[in-house]
């Protein structure tokens, strides 16, 4: 087993998966590091990844015109960003930028949509963790913006 299937298969986000579906998967993974106050993408830029943070910290920003760019929630190790892969346009509709030096395992998403094709039950466990971390990100984003309406 490979490095990159051993840590895969350390990460949240492929707890419930088949060790074999982490096993196909990682054929399509790599693993990068980022410095404090780098980029890994941007706002409007093609989406083509999916980042498992293995160690540091991301923020994800949201940005707009005249104004710096505005946090608007952090990810953590153990934690994933970049889902804008998933749907047209393919582009990313936020940025990620590094809060601290910080350590991932980035998946192509070409490469992960062709193993989906191939395997269908990969392609539902997916979409499944994809959906449920979105939910979260979601209901988090509620609570946030109904705490900063009530000041």
């Amino acid at each position: 087993m490979s490095e990159i299937t051993k840590a895969m298969l350390e990460h949240p986000f492929f707890k419930d998966f088949k060790a074999s579906h982490v096993e196909l998967l990682s054929k399509c993974a790599s693993s990068m590091h980022f410095a404090a106050g780098s980029y890994i993408f941007h706002d409007g830029e093609t989406a083509d990844r999916l980042h498992l943070i293995q160690t540091g910290r991301i923020a994800v920003e949201l940005e707009m015109v005249g104004h710096d760019p505005m946090a608007i929630m952090t990810v953590d190790a153990g934690g994933v960003v970049g889902w804008s892969w998933l749907f047209p346009p393919y582009r990313w509709h936020f940025s990620a930028r590094v809060v601290q030096d910080t350590s991932v395992i980035v998946l192509d998403a070409k490469c992960i949509m062709l193993k989906c094709k191939e395997d269908y039950q990969l392609g539902y466990e997916l979409m499944w963790q994809c959906a449920n971390i979105m939910g979260e990100r979601l209901h988090a984003t509620r609570t946030q913006l109904i705490s900063l309406m009530s000041y």
